[in-house]
């Protein structure tokens, strides 16, 4: 089945710039637009009230002022959090951002996004779909967008939503290892995401035959990545894009 016509940069900036802005931010978005980045990797995932935020962890410590599981805010509390000052004072004062206010942002800019569907422990898979994919299938064209994760009951969900032709999915691993094709048959994905550190060239080789996009998480050395750009990777997500363009092939 044919999917979106989908341009894939080399990189890809992981939850934004996220090595010189505090990560899945407006800031990190706008500051990856502003190198010259064309592709973000995003997280998104539910507050308690079920407003879809960009957000990674479970909890809120590692990346504000504050301390607590996400799953216990609802919005005006979440946006009392601030989330920029644990990377620097340049950024104090930057607020959680909704998956409303990033999408327009992303649209606005041209860009395009790997957004990941995050769920985490004790959190509903299909709750988040539902919140998250009908608005991003709506902002979005579909040759700018790539639905990811590692849950499968998430990209079921999404895939019950929207057919091949209308959205890509990305199938994410850690390394590939036995059950990886039927994972994405079923699927019917676009894309392989896979820990970098973990990639076999046989494996690599399997993933490319089979006629998958294979984008790499997440490298931010470029020297010791550089052979994986041989054996046949189309993307690197990295948290410094900047730092491979003069080591593409």
């Amino acid at each position: 089945m044919p999917h979106p016509d989908i341009s894939l940069p080399r990189l890809i900036a992981h939850r934004g710039l996220s090595a010189h802005a505090p990560e899945n931010t407006l800031a990190a978005v706008r500051a990856a637009h502003a190198t010259g980045c064309t592709w973000v990797e995003l997280d998104v995932q539910l507050l308690g009230d079920g407003t879809p935020v960009i957000w990674h962890d479970a909890g809120v410590r590692r990346c504000s002022d504050a301390s607590g599981r996400l799953a216990d805010l609802d919005l005006p509390t979440a946006r009392r959090l601030d989330v920029g000052a644990w990377f620097g004072d340049a950024f104090r004062g930057e607020r959680i951002a909704t998956l409303a206010e990033m999408l327009k942002l992303i649209d606005e800019c041209g860009m395009g996004l790997n957004l990941e569907l995050k769920v985490n422990r004790g959190r509903s898979a299909a709750a988040l779909v539902e919140e998250a994919v009908p608005a991003a299938l709506d902002a979005l064209p579909p040759e700018r967008l790539i639905i990811s994760s590692f849950n499968d009951d998430a990209l079921a969900c999404t895939r019950e939503l929207a057919p091949a032709s209308r959205l890509a999915l990305g199938v994410l691993f850690e390394g590939i290892g036995r059950g990886w094709r039927s994972r994405c048959t079923e699927l019917e994905a676009f894309s392989v995401h896979a820990d970098w550190r973990r990639l076999s060239r046989r494996g690599t080789t399997a993933v490319k035959d089979d006629g998958y996009a294979l984008l790499c998480y997440t490298p931010n050395d470029p020297a010791a990545f550089a052979h994986l750009w041989q054996w046949g990777v189309d993307a690197a997500i990295s948290d410094d894009p900047s730092r491979f363009i003069s080591h593409l092939p």
